[in-house]
């Protein structure tokens, strides 16, 4: 009986490898959409009538339902987490769960005891205690507890301050188990003796956590240097063991937070948990999560991503190219090999960017462990089996509540938290807005370099586990990403802030893209609330955004243009023409003062001085003055400097094509109210223009005009006069 039981497991699982292949390398070319994509990436209520009709896919079968929903999505394993067909069948095995439900309450009840006794006695100080107390019992406890702790610490709403930092202390420190078991495993899930398909570089694994372990082999077909990862023996079955009784425990801690007053549902934390730790123990899905994530991030340039042998890869068993390199805290290797560290962070930091922001399928644990520099400079991904997505609305609210802390928009932050579910729509949030505004300002008056993200995330944590809020997954593993992030970048480089390396990002895309959401954002940024336009902060924003390869100068512009032709951009339009005429003034003021101390510094008497003159003033217009060259001119005045710094902003002296502005002042040029709004411009600096003529030649003092800069209207007189 067991062994048709094994046969017919083998016949099961030589089946859905075969249906795997075939629609990875034959489906998706009779789709139309080229070989070599695999099957997770569609789903199969999608999937044309004509390739079930060719029996290229049987609905039936399991493999069908491990797949990506539309869009891009993190991979679904094959078994999902069934806390119903758990308790099914554990019910019926209570010598297996009671023992186990011994083993985790007494040192999880006594420290629940303690943590009760000193609500109880008032004795409010030993939080620390009772962290250190808790993290001390989770990490004698077995992986699925050890992971559940670590989730944990990124769950600012459920925890204060000293359990999330303790529960960071969590790590998978577990030996490896044995070797004979690693390889019985590779020839039960391959259905072929190891030493036919494998000849083993190290006797010993090269790296071992709680779920699986890593060796270090070669193909023997094609001397390929691979890593192969293999689960350990029986970690589904203790995972999903674990897991029921966490889930009935839940119930208790219920009631215990009920206790401190706060209304959380620890089952459907239980549950959310579950899902995440059952992904990560199906390699095929991680197989999948990595070659998504090839396909969207390897062409960023200096990012690398190690190849899937799909055709070696089951539930149990993965394996990938083997790379060579060093970590990002070795310092002493990495200068050994000549990388930069600072070249590395940054490119971290940008793809990490990209991923959130961006695509949205992002790597949710970017440790020191899953990542390596290659000789050639690269940085190279490993271990996909923590991802994460965020859909569009999610992305541009995250977006949203970096701007808002960094305005300083107590309300809009509060308005995009309820937006998200963060928040219950039916509560009073003053006293939220209050919170924000006496915690938050404390971290945020240092430059926006010296920002430290750990610090804003332990602030909102205080915040968010006084009020009540309810923190979704995504939002949980964005902040798991950025905090390991920033810990991991100021390892490297000491003076690295996350936020400072996000913020160039953040710019450009308020300023490029189009979408209602981040229109908003920006317009929060940089007008003032009765819509005038904050010059400080809009120049700002632009050379925080030319500080990121893919701003695109015209495109914001564009954007800016759109809005200011819009219903809403009337009042923007009005101050925008009132600042032209102060602007435009004030230079042709200031400029024909400064030409006149140029000449009379020149002195041009002969040929030769006016040889010289030339010269000189060619190498002003480049940008090239030298020492001696300098003498002969003046200071540049505050009107010539804010246009310089104008066109440096718009890069109109750089590499970008002023040809592409003509559609925008095209576009500018046919709309009435811009036509209006220029005709008014051309009448008050023609009236400038007249009165200061008219007064100069009657001897009259400078008129003085609202925003007028007198001391340049003062220092043409007076130059006119020695003239």
């Amino acid at each position: 009986m067991m062994e048709e039981t094994e046969m017919s497991e083998s016949k099961r699982l030589t089946k859905a490898r075969e249906i795997l292949r075939q629609v990875t390398e034959e489906a998706p070319e009779q789709m139309g959409l080229g070989s070599g994509v695999p099957l997770p990436f569609f789903n199969a209520t999608e999937v044309p009538e004509n390739v079930w009709s060719n029996g290229l896919l049987d609905g039936s079968d399991a493999i069908v339902r491990y797949k990506f929903r539309k869009g891009v999505k993190v991979a679904e394993p094959l078994v999902k987490y069934s806390p119903e067909k758990a308790e099914k069948a554990l019910l019926n095995q209570p010598n297996r769960w009671i023992v186990r439900n011994i083993q985790i309450a007494f040192p999880i009840g006594f420290w629940a005891f303690s943590v009760v006794s000193d609500f109880i006695l008032g004795k409010t100080d030993r939080r620390r205690e009772r962290a250190q107390q808790l993290q001390r019992a989770i990490s004698e406890l077995g992986p699925a507890l050890i992971k559940a702790g670590q989730a944990l610490a990124s769950r600012p709403d459920l925890l204060p301050k000293e359990y999330l930092e303790e529960m960071q202390l969590l790590q998978d420190k577990v030996p490896p188990f044995d070797s004979a078991l690693a390889f019985q495993c590779v020839e039960e899930e391959l259905g072929v003796k190891f030493l036919d398909v494998f000849e083993l570089v190290s006797e010993e694994p090269v790296a071992a956590a709680s779920i699986g372990q890593v060796y270090k082999a070669k193909l023997r077909t094609t001397g390929q240097e691979v890593a192969l990862k293999i689960q350990r023996p029986n970690c589904e079955d203790i995972i999903a063991l674990d897991l029921y009784i966490l889930r009935w425990w839940s119930g208790i801690y219920t009631n215990i937070f009920k206790v401190f007053k706060r209304e959380i549902d620890v089952q459907s934390i239980i549950d959310d948990f579950g899902e995440l730790i059952y992904r990560e123990i199906d390699y095929i899905a991680e197989a999948a999560n990595a070659q998504r994530f090839n396909e969207l991030y390897a062409s960023i340039p200096d990012v690398f991503v190690p190849k899937v042998y799909s055709d070696l890869t089951t539930r149990k068993v993965l394996v990938m190219e083997w790379v060579d390199g060093v970590r990002l805290t070795d310092s002493a290797s990495l200068a050994r090999y000549g990388l930069e560290t600072s070249k590395l962070v940054d490119t971290l930091v940008q793809c990490s960017l990209q991923q959130i922001l961006e695509n949205g399928f992002f790597h949710a644990d970017p440790h020191a462990g899953n990542l390596l520099a290659c000789a050639d400079g690269r940085l190279c991904y490993l271990d996909f089996g923590m991802m994460s997505y965020a859909d569009r609305r999610q992305r541009n609210g995250f977006l949203l509540a970096v701007v808002h802390i960094v305005n300083r928009d107590w309300s809009a932050l509060v308005n995009v938290y309820q937006k998200l579910g963060f928040i219950p729509e039916d509560i009073d949030v003053k006293p939220i807005e209050f919170a924000l505004d006496k915690a938050l300002p404390d971290v945020l008056n240092s430059e926006i370099s010296e920002v430290n993200f750990k610090n804003i995330v332990n602030k909102l944590g205080d915040i968010m586990y006084k009020f009540p809020f309810c923190l979704p997954p995504f939002y949980i593993a964005i902040i798991r990403c950025l905090g390991v992030l920033e810990g991991l970048a100021i390892q490297v480089d000491p003076t690295s802030r996350i936020i400072s390396e996000a913020y160039p990002y953040v710019a450009s895309r308020v300023l490029t893209d189009p979408q209602d959401d981040l229109q908003e954002a920006l317009r929060r940024l940089a007008l003032t609330p009765d819509g005038k336009i904050r010059w400080n902060r809009l120049e700002g924003l632009f050379q925080e955004a030319r500080g990121t390869p893919r701003f695109d100068v015209v495109m914001s512009f564009d954007v800016l243009t759109d809005y200011i032709l819009s219903d809403d951009g009337d009042i923007l339009l009005e101050d925008l023409s009132e600042q032209i005429v102060i602007a435009v003034d004030s230079l042709g003021v200031e400029g024909v003062s400064y030409l006149l101390k140029f000449t009379r510094a020149l002195r041009i008497s002969d040929e030769v001085a006016a040889i010289r003159a030339s010269r000189s003033l060619r190498l002003l217009l480049d940008g090239n003055v030298q020492d001696d060259a300098k003498k002969l001119f003046p200071e540049p005045t505050p009107a010539m400097q804010r246009f310089n710094r104008l066109l440096n902003l718009l890069d109109l002296s750089g590499d970008t094509d002023t040809a592409k502005f003509i559609p925008i002042f095209r576009k500018l040029a046919q709309e009435p109210k811009v036509q209006r709004a220029a005709g008014e411009v051309v009448a008050k600096l023609g009236e400038r223009a007249l009165s200061r003529s008219l007064r100069f030649v009657f001897g009259l003092p400078p008129p003085k005009f609202d925003g007028d800069c007198n001391a340049a209207s003062t220092v043409f007189e007076e130059s006119m006069v020695r003239y």
